[in-house]
């Protein structure tokens, strides 16, 4: 018997070979294995094809079909439901603080695909462009055998904006409902592997270290360096402003090769402010430190990569959209105080890629950091001291609206997204080819008139020919004009879908924070653990709320930005069209 799934998003199929999804319909799965966060089904309407793995829960798991081995061996068989909001779950609450740690919640913790395990990678692998031209369907069975025509070209596995295939087919993470914070990509091109989203609702809070943390079994030694501060602002929580701002640019990709030109890449010059020394980094670098970022802060949203590329990747608009991107993405690493202050970071902006013994140095040690996962929140404090204790209730209200947001906010970027892309084509298609319609027609008008030789229609014919020209001159304009405001708008977009992706699971964290506080606040244990539990899940929820002020703050800040200069092209653009027509009104003047 085929297994079954719910869908618990809705989810509007965009390009062939995927379905849509409707929130509580149930589908029939044709295949076990995920394609990087992908499965295969038919949905209730009966067409069969590709949707996201996070967007669905299992409701029914034949035991008798499965082998000891799979990865569904430790879900009950019948259906569940997810638990609603505000349910405290008290069978699972009672057993929550008497297992072991090793054992968790109650129920299974088994992840949908692989789990996730660090790859910190070999230094003898790093020399191999895993980053501009490996890809995942390279290794042996790494998409299953009824997909092997596929190429990944970027994954969400990858933290990256889009998954593409040899036919063009878009697999772009686009709801903000993907698995997990992405996996950081492998040292290596021999080393690869997927994390997609468990079925279980609270995974993600035990994977990111929160429940080892909530529990007290976190420990290490904190460095003054990793301490990380949260302040009480006019807006709530907030984290604590980086006391030496900078900015960063990157500029001049340049082509450059490597054994004898055997390999090609692509370096991006970097000129960071505060320390106005260039370094050179190519994607692989960037790539790599993606994923030591969203390894090590489990709550705040690492902006994702810009994509990859399998074919093209030297090509003119590839790299000069890669540069866009990837300006985008520093800006907003930069703009954040935490992630602007971290050594990873810092060792990626100050130290030479071509100095490879201090690089690498430097990379071992960000790869042994061991403020990850449960450690990460030790480094955390609060000002205003732990007598500070945030509502519940509150917390909660604003962490559901904060949902509600993002979820909404999703649907209208991937709509804004569409139609700038729909309307961008008709302008370099389309409008152009209407505009110079026009112009021909009035050039044929003009040399129709010409066979008139009478000298006072001469002047009519060089007015209506330069008509005929600025028409042409228009539609020109129009096939360039995308290029200065609406592939800006789509970039962004681009970007904030990624963030919006990371955002579920931050939630995921802060919902098993929830479900734990309402444990202790019900009096079920000693009143001394319990302060230390209650302590733990107030930290959490200090720093679940600056991140939510932190992305509130720059949506504000780059949505404002951006939208002038959209509009001042627009008005730039339409001037110039308006001048075009002027001149040629101006040329019947002397007729």
């Amino acid at each position: 018997m085929a297994l079954r799934v719910r869908a618990l998003y809705d989810f509007r199929s965009e390009n062939p070979g995927e379905i849509s999804l409707w929130e509580h319909k149930v589908l029939s799965l044709c295949s076990e294995q995920d394609i990087e966060g992908w499965l295969e089904g038919v949905n209730s309407r009966g067409d069969r094809g590709l949707f996201p793995a996070s967007y669905v829960q299992v409701i029914r798991s034949p035991v008798t079909e499965l082998p000891p081995t799979s990865r569904y061996a430790n879900l009950s068989s019948g259906s569940f439901e997810p638990l609603p909001p505000h349910s405290t779950f008290k069978p699972a609450a009672l057993e929550l603080f008497s297992l072991p740690a090793a054992a968790g919640y109650p129920f299974s913790l088994v992840p949908y695909g692989s789990s996730y395990q660090p790859s910190q990678g070999s230094d003898d692998d790093w020399d191999d462009d895993w980053d501009e031209s490996s890809t995942v369907a390279d290794e042996p069975g790494a998409l299953g055998s009824s997909y092997h025509d596929y190429e990944v070209t970027g994954s969400q596995a990858s933290g990256h904006y889009c998954l593409s295939t040899q036919s063009k087919l878009s697999l772009r993470p686009r709801s903000g409902h993907l698995a997990g914070h992405p996996h950081p990509p492998s040292s290596g091109a021999k080393s690869s592997a997927t994390v997609s989203h468990n079925l279980n609702r609270f995974f993600i809070f035990v994977k990111s270290g929160g429940e080892a943390f909530v529990l007290g079994e976190a420990s290490g030694f904190v460095k003054d360096r990793d301490k990380l501060c949260v302040v009480l602002g006019l807006q709530g929580p907030e984290w604590q402003k980086n006391p030496y701002p900078f900015q960063c640019s990157i500029e001049d990709p340049t082509k450059q090769t490597k054994f004898k030109g055997m390999k090609s890449y692509i370096a991006y010059k970097l000129v960071p402010s505060h320390t106005r020394q260039q370094v050179h980094c190519r994607y692989k670098h960037f790539d790599w430190l993606y994923g030591r970022l969203a390894e090590k802060f489990p709550v705040i949203s690492v902006p994702h990569l810009p994509e990859k590329q399998a074919t093209g990747r030297f090509e003119e608009d590839f790299i000069s959209k890669r540069r866009k991107g990837l300006a985008w993405w520093m800006d907003h690493m930069c703009s954040h105080p935490v992630l602007a202050q971290c050594h990873a970071f810092q060792h990626f902006l100050t130290c030479p890629s071509t100095d490879e013994k201090a690089w690498k140095q430097g990379k071992r040690k960000a790869e042994k950091d061991e403020m990850v996962g449960a450690n990460f929140f030790l480094t955390i404090s609060v000002t205003t001291g732990p007598e500070a204790s945030l509502d519940l209730q509150e917390v909660e209200s604003q962490v559901d609206g904060f949902k509600a947001f993002t979820k909404k906010m999703d649907k209208s970027t991937l709509h804004l997204n569409h139609t700038a892309n729909e309307f961008a084509h008709k302008q370099v298609t389309g409008f152009k080819k209407e505009y110079q319609k026009v112009g021909h027609s009035f050039k044929c008008l003009s040399q129709a008139f010409q066979l008139d030789q009478q000298a006072f229609s001469t002047g009519l014919n060089q007015a209506i020919a330069f008509t005929a020209e600025a028409y042409d001159a228009i539609g020109d304009l129009f096939a360039d004009q995308p290029w200065q405001d609406l592939n800006a708008v789509m970039d962004l977009l681009a970007l904030y879908q990624g963030h919006l992706a990371n955002f579920p699971d931050i939630i995921h964290i802060q919902k098993g924070n929830t479900f734990t506080k309402l444990h202790v606040e019900e009096g079920k244990m000693e009143l001394q653990k319990a302060e230390g539990i209650q302590e733990c899940c107030n930290i959490i929820s200090f720093v679940t709320l600056a991140e939510i002020n932190h992305f509130h703050k720059i949506r504000v800040r780059d949505f404002k930005s951006q939208m002038q200069h959209f509009l001042q092209q627009q008005i730039l653009f339409f001037q110039k069209v308006t001048q075009k027509l002027e001149e040629a009104l101006h040329k019947y003047d002397s007729v």
